[in-house]
């Protein structure tokens, strides 16, 4: 065993040995920020389908969003789950938090049901269990200890090489494609946000300690900002890019892949996983992707039961948002309530 390996099996020891270990309260907070997260999520799916049905770009959107009471109550949620997360990414790592930050998924599924009067069907409930699951085996088996909490600029220049010119790639093709694809391409680039969201808010919360002047002369926090807003304007225009079954099995499963990574490379957070315990760790993270995309399809179909999506989406200048036509029966009968989302994160 190495000194960083032996370092962080003391770490961990002592941090077991206490009552309760900071890394049990890392879980515990981010466990009820998912909680508040999944409702919030549900509340803001609502708002971005429903507040008009005409094209209109990005930023149009987002500033009629700014208008609408339910985009704002589920803002208040998103903004208290954020503040929980914040405060469990000070105590555990980015890998542990936005692990658990899939449960919201969970927490969302028996809220929507309650407001939309759906039946959870037992293939819901099945996929469910099986993300539970497997999201406790990865924690309990990969058992994520955190790094460093900020990382150098070297690495987050190499970081901002590789990652703006993907995600400028992504808002293009959206331009370009239409449907399914514009609202996946612009799910990855919300749900990248959110990941770099998470994993600024680490250093945040560092520099937290030294003073809000301190906070204000980190460049981190202005990064912290920009995704933020990126995040926040790309989930509504790829909410109404295409069905839910395409762009949110995208942010559910795309926020947390690309938080670990960023954690990993970023901050030297590692995942103790010796000898055959690394197939187990690998399974694990396969049915989380598997039963998360699954369930966050089938969840996402019930939104458009019974209604009738006409044309794809056009394009203005690739700056507008998807056209919805939502059948005239569907509106009779309130069909377009059905709105799901289980998100991730970031988001937000």
């Amino acid at each position: 065993m190495n000194g960083k390996e032996t370092r962080a099996a003391s770490s961990r020891d002592k941090l077991r040995g206490s009552p309760i270990a900071k890394v049990d309260i890392a879980a515990l907070l981010a466990l009820i920020a998912a909680l508040i997260s999944g409702a919030g999520d549900v509340v803001r799916q609502r708002s971005a389908r429903e507040i008009t049905d005409e094209p209109v770009g990005h930023w149009e959107l987002f500033r009629m969003s700014l208008r609408d009471g339910r985009w704002w109550l589920g803002g208040v949620a998103a903004v208290a789950s954020f503040g929980l997360q914040a405060v469990a990414l000070g105590l555990g790592s980015v890998v542990l938090v936005q692990a658990l930050q899939v449960t919201a998924l969970l927490f969302a599924l028996p809220i929507n049901a309650r407001l939309t009067g759906y039946r959870v069907t037992r293939w819901e409930w099945l996929w469910a269990a099986l993300v539970a699951g497997a999201v406790a085996v990865f924690v309990i088996v990969g058992d994520p200890t955190a790094g460093v909490q900020r990382g150098s600029a070297d690495t987050w220049t190499v970081v901002a090489a590789v990652m703006a010119p993907v995600l400028v790639l992504c808002v293009l093709g959206a331009r370009i494609c239409s449907g399914a694809v514009a609202a996946v391409l612009l799910a990855v680039v919300s749900a990248s946000a959110w990941a770099l969201f998470a994993v600024l808010t680490k250093g945040i919360v560092e520099v937290l300690e030294r003073g809000l002047g301190a906070v204000l002369r980190a460049p981190e926090l202005y990064a912290w900002l920009l995704a933020a807003l990126v995040g926040t304007v790309f989930q509504q225009s790829s909410f109404r890019a295409s069905a839910l079954t395409a762009s949110l099995p995208t942010m559910t499963v795309t926020e947390p892949v690309v938080a670990s990574v960023l954690g990993v490379v970023v901050l030297g957070e590692t995942l103790q996983t010796p000898g055959p315990e690394m197939v187990v760790l690998i399974a694990a993270v396969l049915v989380i992707i598997a039963a998360t995309t699954a369930l966050a399809r089938g969840e996402a179909a019930t939104m458009a039961a019974g209604a009738e999506v006409h044309p794809a989406p056009s394009w203005d200048g690739g700056l507008t948002a998807a056209r919805f036509g939502l059948a005239t029966a569907v509106a009779e009968s309130g069909e377009r309530n059905r709105v799901f989302l289980g998100r991730s994160g970031n988001s937000r």
